[in-house]
């Protein structure tokens, strides 16, 4: 009678330290290089030593003299976790060590034990003076690259340390409340009801923060669409876009399609038409739009190609969630710290340029069009609508609450919101 061969379970820090190498080494998205990985432990780790990555490279500059080759960067990886949870998950010592040693064996390099084990307690006995020449440092402080952190502090001179501390942090889980269905203060009962503790976001009639994260299956309503997971700083866009009924509206550069299933739910009868350059993505917008009940046109295209998706159309309302930077967002995304460069800015800024410039000449007369970026840098945003102003004379910068000079800046924290932008633009007849 033949044996049911058994599952072999992967070791999490191996499992961990390969992705890191994929994002650190080979340029690969976290969320891309995490795709087919179902443990918590995992990500947890990747996360975190992505959030605390120039710490922990500080901290291996000092403890090994000698690089390693670059198909070794695997064990670098896993020294980087080893690190990370004496440090920040405050992991016992000895079994940080242990298992971080242990982890070699799924990566096929024993020979490399004695490295791991003394680079690790090479950290253990010195780990005081150490820690203090990583403070004296400021990107390694700040857990910032210097390019990024000298951008910030130099855009905000007042709070740029707490736009550093906040984006170090974990962000919460925020669901919007389809108002179709229910008030936000009915759908806050059912939470309750549930057992899900969870408070309302007094600046954003449609959001919900929870107190810890949960399955999104757990949350009542979810898979009937009553409810979705959205940052109350994104759910700002359809409020601001302030359609009306039976009109037609273009969701520039939509996936996942978060902001698509809001616009719908704002009004009656809309006809939206989403569109974003990758087919792969756009799937995640029927995904949600076919969750949630609701229709809209969803097309592949580049946003500067309007023949492509708009040739005989004119819109009375675009959002432009413009491809930017994401330097808001880098407490869910850390891996931007390490993958965004200073050189992206200046190109980003123009394709920025090119797009507004294209879908504005969509717009209708009187129509409103809303830029919007998940960045803090006023290059992509002040900067990028200044600029436009000045291009065209056609355009009158709406007001938006809260808003310093042609936009409104949120900051990643900002009554628990990630870092946002927004800009309203409206075309004179």
């Amino acid at each position: 009678m033949s044996k049911t061969p058994q599952t072999v379970q992967k070791n999490p820090r191996t499992e961990a330290a390969k992705i890191l190498q994929a994002v650190i080494y080979k340029g690969e998205s976290l969320s891309t290089a995490l795709a087919n990985n179902d443990s918590p432990m995992v990500s947890d780790l990747c996360y975190g030593s992505l959030r605390w990555h120039e710490p922990l490279s500080f901290l291996l500059d000092e403890l090994m003299s000698k690089k390693l080759k670059t198909k070794d960067k695997d064990i670098e990886c896993l020294i980087r976790l080893g690190l990370y949870q004496i440090i920040y998950q405050k992991t016992p010592d000895h079994a940080a060590v242990g298992e971080t040693v242990s982890a070699l064996k799924g990566l096929k390099k024993p020979w490399a034990k004695n490295l791991v084990n003394a680079v690790l307690r090479n950290f253990l006995r010195g780990q005081e003076k150490l820690l203090k020449q990583k403070d004296e440092y400021w990107p390694a402080k700040h857990a910032f690259p210097q390019w990024l952190l000298d951008r910030i502090k130099n855009a905000y001179s007042e709070n740029w340390q707490d736009i550093l501390a906040e984006s170090n942090m974990r962000a919460p889980m925020t669901l919007r409340v389809n108002l179709i269905h229910q008030t936000r203060n009915e759908y806050l009962a059912k939470l309750k009801n549930a057992g899900i503790e969870a408070s309302l976001v007094e600046s954003v009639e449609t959001a919900i923060s929870l107190d810890s994260p949960q399955n999104v299956f757990d949350l009542p309503g979810f898979t009937d669409g009553e409810v979705s997971v959205q940052d109350a700083a994104a759910q700002g866009a359809s409020i601001l876009l302030d359609c009306k009924d039976n009109m037609t509206v273009l969701d520039a550069c939509a996936a996942p399609g978060g902001k698509t299933g809001h616009i719908l739910e704002s009004a009656k009868n809309l006809n939206v038409i989403a569109i974003d350059s990758s087919e792969l993505r756009l799937k995640r917008v029927q995904e949600n739009l076919d969750r949630l009940k609701l229709k809209a046109t969803v097309i592949a295209s580049d946003a500067l190609e309007t023949d492509n998706f708009a040739k005989d159309i004119m819109f009375d309302r675009i959002l432009l969630d413009a491809p930017c930077s994401a330097t808001g967002v880098i407490r869910r995304h850390p891996d931007i710290k390490v993958l965004r460069r200073n050189s992206d800015i200046k190109q980003l800024q123009q394709l920025q340029s090119d797009i507004l410039d294209a879908l504005w000449q969509k717009l209708k007369p009187s129509g409103i069009l809303l830029y919007a970026t998940c960045s803090v840098l006023p290059d992509e945003n002040e900067t990028q609508i200044k600029a436009f102003v000045e291009r065209h004379i056609d355009v009158e910068v709406l007001e938006i609450p809260n808003a310093q000079g042609s936009g409104r800046q949120v900051f990643p924290g900002e009554d628990g919101m990630d870092g946002f932008y927004y800009a309203k633009l409206s075309k004179l007849s």
